[in-house]
């Protein structure tokens, strides 16, 4: 009779682990998909929501606008916001300084779970921060004011040029841009109005941004654009987002496959 008992009730316990383990590999895991898995698995700032820190305004990337419910849009956002909808997440736009978000230390302070900021990949870069695929291949490009008499970069001696700190186009005009004095600026929000109140001669930057300008006022124009080979990549803190940054590199093909990467290109980028 004891023994019976001993085997009746080791039946049982077996039973009821057999139900356990089936519990939690069958029908009750969360989806795979839902913002509580992915919270996670990608190990975010705040879960279920994709935090993107960007130094606004650098139109068409970044600026202040849009319906996204974040206050922002732009080129980067809108991809974002995509890649967001991929991996069934919300978005959350937060305004930084870009030379912090460049060198990692913004990323590294857990602040957010990805930069966005048209932030070209290079080697220096990628010693503190890690990127992920190229979604945007990008120029060099010298805006000056069409009587500025301005024709090309050599003819920059002894003008102040306005660029952005801790950018590319600020490593260009250092080697390229004999005999011109320097200026540095945190934003394209603060060097197109020191261009517009004469305290620059020209700005040296991304193409695309100086285009916008370009397209605002046509008393500036580019007169020179550079080939620098540059990409850009969304950045993630270095080795610690890992399975993060496979998703979005597998969100980023998809949207490249499905022609929607195209849509939301054109809506920037297409000659209107």
């Amino acid at each position: 009779m004891e023994r019976r008992s001993k085997i009746a009730y080791g039946l049982a316990l077996a039973a009821a682990a057999t139900l356990t383990l089936a519990g939690c590999s069958g029908g009750g895991t969360p989806d795979a998909g839902s913002t509580t898995a992915a919270g996670n698995d990608y190990g975010l700032v705040s879960a279920g929501t994709l935090t993107v820190c960007s130094d606004i305004p650098y139109p068409p990337f970044e600026f202040e606008g849009g319906d996204n419910g974040t206050g922002y849009t732009g080129f980067d956002i809108d991809m974002l916001g995509a890649i967001a909808k991929k991996l069934d997440l919300k978005l959350a736009v937060q305004d930084v300084g870009f030379d912090a978000l460049q060198s990692g230390t913004t990323l590294a302070s857990g602040t957010c779970d990805v930069g966005a900021s048209a932030m070209t990949i290079t080697d220096d870069r990628k010693k503190n921060i890690d990127f992920s695929d190229p979604y945007y291949d990008s120029l060099q490009s010298l805006l000056v004011k069409t009587d500025s008499g301005i024709k090309d970069i050599n003819g920059l001696s002894g003008k102040n040029v306005g660029v952005q700190q801790g950018t590319t186009g600020e490593s260009y005009a250092k080697e390229h841009a004999k005999g011109a004095n320097l200026v540095q600026y945190p934003s394209d929000g603060e060097l197109w109005p020191a261009i517009q109140a004469g305290q620059i001669d020209a700005i040296l930057q991304d193409q695309p941004v100086n285009l916008e300008h370009e397209k605002a006022d046509k008393s500036y124009k580019i007169v020179e654009t550079y080939n620098t080979n540059e990409s850009y990549g969304f950045a993630f803190q270095k080795g610690q987002k890992t399975a993060l940054l496979k998703a979005v590199n597998g969100a980023l093909k998809d949207l490249k496959d499905s022609g929607e990467y195209k849509k939301i290109y054109d809506t920037y980028f297409t000659a209107k």
